[in-house]
């Protein structure tokens, strides 16, 4: 039997650097579009309705990114399950897996719209939010929620292209929804005076966009991972198989979005400033982090197809190519976002003390991200290999524990925000070192037997 893989990138085969590169180009542009919907949120609305707008959007991101990071973790698994059957030319693994991972899209985009709407409130009042932003940080999250259905449908589906190699693809779909949102942004905050309930449902009509057109290319494609609606239930084990490689980064990121409304909480007992400061800051975090998590993507889909291949020396190589590129990355970003710090945190804000704030909690990230690229990018190709359980022990003892035992102890010693933000190089550190060790002593690569 033949199979067709026209318009995906076969990464068993070629140039592994350059395999990557071109793997993870579309997916980094990607991914700092979808960035835009609440960055483009967070311009228009510090700068068309004030820094308590502001602040109240920076205060409902970690909640956003709590139940998103879940259902980011289960398309992992979908991921490396779907990228390992495309390696070992497996038509019907591949099919089946296609359409369980959309039915549990589907699944958790329901619940996580339900529980949203209902528990927001519940949450920014466990996370200490100030009552000059709780109005607004309510309205704006619980509109949000009412559309993330669309969000984690799109991100799962966006995961079965990741898979097999075609990551153009869903570039094309962000560049629209990214484009929609900016203008309805500015339609339902400039013009209309929508304020950010304005804000929130920009997004959720952009995500919506992204929705429709990701499935209509899955439905009309010729390609082995076709779409076909009467098809998508629960295949017997791959539901089990899924769950069982996602589940592990599902829950790596929820407790690592704990961790973070733990740091969001201690921010918010700074004040409005601060808040605001952060938020604008986190949003340029946000930026330069996702080209490493695409490089990382880029290892896990490199590393599944290879595994399904059985070519594990190419893995190897791929592991120092890809952080590599990452370490390269960062350093550089780095360098440039503090030569141009004011500048850019003032793109959020015209409020000096917000710009100065902002300014201020930069220098406590932009020299640093190379441990961070180290954790992700090494993370990501262990994790191709189908070894989630061992990656979430390393972020959750890192990027969790770590960071409530130094919170606790560092701001019960002294309130103090410096002491505060040290928790965030420190933390990539103590990742970063675990993983190596993992990666050099762990028995994370199979062992396949030889083909005659």
């Amino acid at each position: 039997m033949i199979v067709r893989m026209k318009k995906t990138t076969i990464m068993t085969e070629g140039s592994i650097w350059k395999k990557l590169l071109f793997f993870a180009v579309p997916l980094i542009l990607g991914n700092l579009f979808q960035q835009l919907y609440n960055t483009v949120d967070s311009i228009i609305v510090g700068n068309y309705i004030g820094s308590e707008a502001l602040a109240a959007v920076g205060a409902s991101s970690s909640v956003v990114n709590l139940l998103i990071g879940f259902c980011i973790g289960a398309s992992a698994g979908a991921g490396v399950v779907i990228s390992q059957f495309f390696g070992a030319r497996d038509k019907e693994g591949v099919r089946k897996a296609v359409h369980t991972t959309v039915a549990l899209s589907i699944a958790a985009g329901i619940v996580m719209t339900i529980a949203g709407v209902l528990l927001t409130p519940l949450i920014l009042r466990a996370m200490g939010t100030p009552a000059e932003v709780f109005s607004q940080a309510v309205t704006y999250l619980q509109v949000f929620f009412g559309g993330i259905v669309f969000s984690v449908i799109y991100n799962m589906a966006a995961g079965i292209l990741n898979a097999v190699g075609n990551s153009k693809r869903s570039l094309v779909y962000l560049l629209i929804a990214a484009c929609s949102n900016i203008v309805l942004d500015l339609l339902f905050v400039v013009v209309l005076k929508m304020g950010i309930i304005g804000a929130a449902l920009a997004t959720d009509i952009s995500q919506l966009l992204s929705c429709i057109f990701i499935l209509r290319f899955l439905m009309r494609t010729d390609e082995i991972y076709k779409l076909r609606f009467r098809e998508i239930r629960f295949y017997d084990h791959l539901l089990g198989k899924i769950l069982r490689i996602g589940l592990p980064t599902g829950v790596q990121n929820i407790v690592i979005s704990l961790s973070n409304v733990i740091v969001q909480s201690t921010v918010n007992s700074f004040g409005a400033v601060v808040m605001a400061g952060f938020a604008a800051y986190i949003k340029i975090d946000g930026f330069n982090l996702l080209p490493v998590l695409s490089i990382s993507m880029a290892a896990t889909t490199f590393t599944g197809q290879n595994i399904g291949a059985g070519k594990l020396d190419r893995v190897k190589k791929c592991m120092i190519t890809s952080v590599a590129m990452g370490v390269v990355y960062t350093v550089a970003t780095g360098i440039l976002l503090l030569a141009f710090a004011p500048q850019v945190i003032g793109v959020f804000t015209k409020n000096r003390e917000v710009v100065e704030c902002g300014v201020y909690i930069m220098r406590f990230f932009c020299p640093f991200y190379w441990m961070l690229a180290v954790l992700q990018i090494l993370s990501g190709t262990i994790r191709g290999a189908g070894k989630t359980m061992e990656t979430m022990f390393v972020f959750i003892i890192s990027l969790c524990l770590y960071r409530i035992a130094w919170i606790w102890g560092a701001m019960s010693v002294k309130h103090s925000l410096d002491l505060l933000m040290m928790v965030y190089p420190t933390s990539w550190l103590v990742g970063a070192i675990l993983i190596l060790l993992y990666g050099w002593k762990g028995k994370w690569m199979p062992k396949i037997p030889k083909r005659d």
